[in-house]
C-alpha cells in the first residue's frame, strides 16, 4: 500500500504542478497615459470618460483610439491617435508573451496634446453665418423669414 500512497500522490502533484506553474507565469500590462498642456483638461478615450489630465488607463486591444481633449477656454481636440502593437504581441509570439514569459511584461504609452486657446467670432461674422443658415434652410417657394431688422421697421401708422 505505500507504494500506491506514493503513486497517488505524485499523480496529484503532476495534476497541480502545471496549475500552479500557469498561474505564475507573466502577462502584459498595457497602459495609456495621457497628458495635455494645460493639464486639467478633460479626457474622453473611445466616447468614455477617463479623468483629468494627466490620467491613465489599462486596455486590452492594440490600434486606433479616438482621443478627445476639452478645457474650459480651449477648443476641444479630437484625435485620432494610433497604438501600434509592439513586435512580441505579433500573432504567435503573442501566445508565448501572454502565457509562457515567467515574468510581467509592461507595455506603456504617453501621448501628449497642446491645446489652442479657444479663438471667439466677432458677433457679425456670427450673424452672418446664421442668416446664410436661415436662407439655405427655407424650402423652395415659402415666404422668406423675416429678419430682426425688418420686424424692428415702423409701421407707418
Amino acid at each position: 500500500m505505500p507504494s500506491r500512497l506514493r503513486v497517488s500522490r505524485l499523480a496529484r502533484v503532476a495534476l497541480i504542478l502545471p496549475v500552479v506553474i500557469a498561474a505564475t507565469t507573466g502577462c502584459v500590462r498595457r497602459r495609456l497615459t495621457v497628458r495635455s498642456n494645460p493639464p486639467g483638461a478633460l479626457v474622453h478615450v473611445d466616447n468614455q470618460r477617463i479623468g483629468t489630465t494627466p490620467c491613465s488607463l489599462d486596455y486590452v486591444y492594440y490600434g486606433t483610439r479616438e482621443i478627445r481633449l476639452s478645457a474650459p477656454g480651449y477648443e476641444t481636440l479630437t484625435v485620432n491617435q494610433p497604438i501600434p502593437a509592439p513586435w512580441y504581441q505579433t500573432p504567435g509570439i503573442d501566445f508565448i508573451s501572454e502565457n509562457l514569459v515567467p515574468a510581467r511584461i509592461e507595455d506603456s504609452r504617453t501621448v501628449s496634446y497642446n491645446l489652442q486657446r479657444e479663438r471667439l467670432a466677432p458677433a457679425e461674422e456670427i450673424i452672418a453665418r446664421g442668416e446664410e443658415l436661415r436662407r439655405a434652410s427655407t424650402p423652395v417657394g415659402a415666404a422668406p423669414a423675416v429678419t430682426p431688422t425688418a420686424a424692428a421697421a415702423p409701421l407707418g401708422y
